[in-house]
């Protein structure tokens, strides 16, 4: 069972890379940017007080 699931993490891997190969540059920075503002954006959430 674990094999399997290890050959299907591989081949959603292997279709990622070709997706984002296929992209411009300008999407792959758009899509990095985007990450970083999530991850900006969790970062902070941590710091809000909830009332």
């Amino acid at each position: 069972m674990n094999k399997i699931k290890q050959l299907n993490l591989k081949s959603v891997e292997d279709q990622r890379i070709v997706e984002i190969k296929s992209l411009s540059y300008l999407e792959r920075l758009e899509r990095l940017m985007i990450l970083i503002e999530v991850s900006y954006t969790l970062r902070i959430a941590n710091r809000i007080p909830f009332k």
